[in-house]
């Protein structure tokens, strides 16, 4: 069941990229991240040329977050005093990660920059994830207490003024530290096509201290709005959003998220975290084996 996409210039079977959807739509409604981290190395992986699949990746992450907030939303896991303050700062790094994406496409460049950058980001936060996760799932065993560092958040964010009450999320910080976090995932959103959920949502629980019991839902909430300025970016400059590909991605990830949800309540934190860990070291590695893998073939022509 082939279908042209007009965008990308190429056909893909319709059931691998609804299949695609649906993994990340579970992915989101279990870890709290947009899937970006996951759709767009696939897509590529696939054949799809990198600035369309990150275009594209970005409107398929926001039905699946909207699907995931309404999920947590429910069950009173989204801390929405924090989610706005994320989103203020998101909105602004999307304009300016849509400013980089443009220099980057200009000079020919964006191709080996997202690939680059999805290496030693994904690599990064996957191998501090897992030795956490691996930490405390060994405490358990043993029956010792998990190791932790005896404070709330980072040391930098206590000394950050203007200080506010986030009473769901049982911190009292200033909002500079979570509006400089929700920045920094507005670029990675428009650069990488991710949510930046693999970033936000370690940062939250080990940078700002939140509780585990709001950080999917309130990381689920900023992913939606970003992503959703993050394809008007795309739209207006790039013009590389192809909807026939989005919309494809979105069928499989809408339902998808309402399950990963559902079995997000029902798996321990650390073994969720594990899991995560896994998949982000995998996609990693596996993009670093496309920047230096010898192709059996380094140059080829095709004809239009």
């Amino acid at each position: 069941m082939d279908l042209y996409l007009p965008i990308a210039g190429l056909s893909v079977n319709m059931l691998v990229i609804i299949g695609l959807g649906g993994l990340v739509g579970v992915l989101s409604g279990m870890f709290g991240v947009g899937g970006g981290f996951l759709t767009t190395p696939l897509m590529i992986f696939y054949g799809i040329p990198p600035a369309v699949a990150v275009a594209s990746s970005a409107p398929q992450i926001t039905g699946a977050s909207v699907s995931g907030v309404l999920a947590h939303g429910s069950r009173d896991g989204v801390d929405y005093h924090m989610g706005a303050v994320l989103v203020a700062g998101g909105a602004i790094g999307s304009l300016a990660g849509g400013f980089l994406f443009r220099l980057l496409q200009e000079a020919g460049q964006i191709d080996t920059v997202v690939t680059v950058m999805y290496v030693v980001m994904l690599g990064g936060i996957g191998a501090v994830m897992a030795r956490d996760a691996i930490g405390a799932i060994l405490a358990e065993w043993r029956g010792e207490s998990p190791p932790g560092s005896g404070r709330r958040h980072h040391p930098l964010i206590a000394m950050l003024p203007f200080r506010w009450r986030f009473y769901r999320s049982g911190l009292y910080i200033s909002p500079l530290a979570p509006f400089l976090l929700g920045f920094l995932t507005g670029v990675m959103t428009v650069l990488m096509g991710v949510g930046g959920g693999f970033i936000l949502v370690p940062a939250m629980i080990y940078i700002l201290g939140m509780s585990a019991r709001v950080v999917v839902g309130t990381s689920l909430f900023q992913i939606l709005f970003v992503t959703a300025a993050t394809t008007m970016v795309h739209a207006m400059t790039t013009r590389a959003v192809d909807l026939v590909l989005t919309g494809l991605l979105l069928i499989g990830s809408v339902t998808g998220a309402q399950l990963g949800a559902r079995l997000a309540l029902k798996m321990k934190p650390e073994y969720l975290r594990l899991a995560l860990a896994f998949i982000v070291l995998v996609v990693a590695i596996r993009m670093l084996l496309g920047l230096t893998w010898r192709p059996p073939e380094i140059f080829t022509v095709q004809a239009l």
